[in-house]
């Protein structure tokens, strides 16, 4: 920098001529048959997810969702970003999930799905990002230590 910056008025003018001061634009990304794609995680359970315009179909891993996630809570998690967003029944979802349980899985497919929807259409990022679907929950389980029984589990005592 050739001139010198004496207070904090002249460090924001001159960070400001530089357009530091600019939001990021995001852009609507879709592929060549006009999807939005994304990959969502929960746990060990990773979920690819394409989401073009339809009827409000959703198939994972080439079955119906009411026959994949059976449980009403599941379907619940994973139809929660359409909801929020108002688009229910406005969008095709197709999924393939794999690892995990039922339940990391179901989270995997509602960080997805609510990642496409912000690539399809990017003002819905806000509505999203302020219900903390686009947030990935990185808790996983805690790996099983030598001189344990599980993770942080002692064996038994005994005296005698």
């Amino acid at each position: 920098m050739a001139d010198n910056i004496q207070s904090l008025e002249d460090l924001g003018g001159a960070l400001g001529s530089s357009g530091a001061s600019e939001a990021p634009r995001h852009e609507q990304k879709l592929d060549a048959q006009g999807r939005a794609y994304a990959t969502g995680k929960r746990k060990d359970a990773v979920a690819r997810v394409w989401i073009k315009p339809g009827s409000g179909k959703i198939v994972v891993n080439d079955r119906e969702l009411e026959v994949y996630f059976a449980r009403p809570v599941l379907r619940m998690i994973l139809q929660q970003p359409l909801h929020v967003a108002n688009r229910d029944g406005q969008y095709d979802v197709r999924v393939t999930v794999a690892g995990g349980g039922l339940s990391g899985q179901a989270g995997a497919v509602r960080h997805g799905l609510s990642k496409a929807l912000t690539y399809f259409e990017p003002e819905l990022r806000s509505v999203l990002k302020k219900e903390g679907f686009l947030t990935r929950d990185s808790r996983v389980v805690e790996r099983k230590k030598y001189g344990r029984a599980k993770a942080r589990r002692s064996f038994q005592f005994s005296k005698r």
